[in-house]
């Protein structure tokens, strides 16, 4: 097992071709440690060539890779999944550390990657295989070959260091590809983690591991022996990597923004609701695409509701996320908590009233650390910016509405169509509800609609941009179908 989190990692180098190497770069980034505010690595913002050097090395091990036997293959992911089973708290640590999130909540992330390691190994057994037919005509046969493509990037963002990328890796290497994986420069030291265990049990240039700048990751994304990109991030960046793939003929799967939305029914258990929608809007310090931003109350339960829920965020416990006690850490960078404290400043400017503000919250145990407290907005409409555009952080808009219709008509008037829930003890209403909202993930009665790995993680719109979705729709995204019409004489 790996020693547990120090705090000091030092320069971190790049993967590739099964070695670590030292990068060439002359520019490296600051990484920290949020939730103490201090540096605890740099890293490397690797040049063009390094990644041509990358892909090249993956480009040749899929020669290899890919002709292996499929049971032959699928021992690499077992023991993939041995690995991360063995070292789980270790890795949930440094999770913690490098991110800021609360070390339960690390520790979910590393439950949903080995859920994603065992949904590959099935898809490889399952899914994966071919179709064949007799006497299409007269002496012929027909047969569909599912086959691995080649060298696959893979981009991920900040707020899931280790479970993003598996929603991806191990689909893409069970199948037969090979991969170049670009982790956030912000919290790239879980991954380093990772790959320090993987590094001896992986032939070389299957995986490899870079970190870099958009300019020079714009170049991973089109590199000409680079079949396709599996990116999760901002809508903004998804839809500039689509447009750059599409043009060369590339495939893209891409997971952008999401403002999503909660309606609570008058029927509603509200004690429960208040409870889940706390959990689902400050889990994570509201960095993640999951979370509820507009809560939707309905009929006159609002300040019932309103009085509950402010009461759960008052309740909050704020600190370093690898204190077992706190329930919310620090933003992941300074810069993310500036964003969300200005995003509070114009709603304020637009209107909206803060019920409970977290804009000054400072820990008396970590006075550098980025933290920020809960904070509830009401009188906030669907037209104002902190209601249409991404938050991600730990604010929550109040807000009203007369019909069950009119917010549904509000959901689907969004640009981003990521995740809606409602609340209700209705059945018609759950029903309409899950029937009639143009999103890729649902909640009844559930604030946070995560699919588990044998499910495919929807959005709509910009919220999900290409033709595929995470996790199972890997299947066809990272394979292609070759049919074969065969007479013999």
């Amino acid at each position: 097992m790996l020693e547990p989190p120090k705090m000091d990692y030092g320069r971190v180098k790049l993967f590739v071709n099964g070695r670590w190497v030292e990068s060439s770069t002359s520019n490296y980034a600051q990484v920290y440690d949020p939730g103490r505010g201090e540096v605890i690595a740099e890293v490397p913002m690797a040049t063009k060539a390094e990644v041509d050097e990358a892909v090249e090395a993956a480009h040749e091990a899929f020669k290899t890779w890919s002709g292996l036997p499929v049971p032959d293959r699928l021992q690499y992911i077992f023991r993939m999944k041995y690995l991360l089973e063995e070292n789980k708290e270790m890795l949930a640590r440094v999770n913690t550390q490098n991110h800021g999130k609360v070390i339960r909540e690390s520790r979910g992330d590393l439950r949903r990657s080995i859920e994603n390691v065992e949904a590959a190994i099935s898809v490889a057994y399952s899914l994966a295989k071919g179709e064949y037919q007799q006497e299409i005509a007269k002496g012929v046969d027909e047969v569909l070959i599912r086959e691995p493509l080649g060298v696959f990037a893979i981009v991920s963002p900040y707020n899931f260091p280790i479970m993003i990328p598996f929603w991806f890796i191990p689909y893409a290497l069970a199948l037969g590809d090979t991969l170049v994986v670009k982790v956030s420069t912000t919290t790239p030291l879980p991954m380093v983690m990772v790959m320090e265990l993987l590094a001896k049990e992986l032939p070389p240039g299957v995986l490899n591991l870079i970190y870099t700048d958009h300019i020079v990751g714009e170049h991973l994304v089109t590199h000409p022996l680079v079949e396709g990109t599996a990116f999760v991030g901002t809508s903004d960046a998804a839809l500039r990597l689509y447009e750059l793939s599409a043009s060369r003929g590339k495939r893209f799967l891409g997971g952008g923004g999401a403002a999503n939305y909660s309606v609570v029914m008058p029927d509603a258990d509200l004690e429960r609701t208040a409870h889940n929608l706390r959990d689902s809007k400050f889990g994570n310090t509201g960095q993640r695409c999951l979370a509820i931003q507009n809560i939707v109350i309905i009929g006159d339960i609002y300040e019932r509701f309103k009085n509950a829920f402010l009461e759960l965020a008052k309740g909050v416990r704020i600190g370093y996320g690898l204190d077992e006690r706190s329930e919310m850490g620090p933003m992941a960078s300074r810069r993310y908590r500036e964003n969300v404290i200005r995003m509070v400043d114009l709603a304020l400017e637009e209107g909206a009233k803060p019920l409970l503000d977290g804009r000054d919250f400072r820990s008396a145990d970590y006075p550098n650390g980025f933290y920020l407290g809960p904070t509830v907005l009401e009188g906030v409409t669907p037209d104002m910016k902190i209601a249409r555009e991404e938050i991600f952080g730990p604010v929550a808009n109040l807000m009203r509405a007369e019909s069950l219709e009119e917010v549904i008509e509000w959901i689907n008037k969004s640009k981003y169509n990521h995740s809606a829930s409602i609340f209700t003890s209705s059945g018609k209403h759950a029903r309409e509800f899950l029937h009639s909202v143009q999103v890729g993930n649902v909640g009844i009665n559930i604030g946070i609609a995560a699919p588990v790995g044998w499910f495919p993680f929807g959005g709509r719109r910009i919220s999900g941009v290409g033709s595929h979705h995470p996790q199972m729709d890997a299947v066809d995204f990272f394979t292609d179908r070759k049919v074969g019409i065969v007479r013999w004489f």
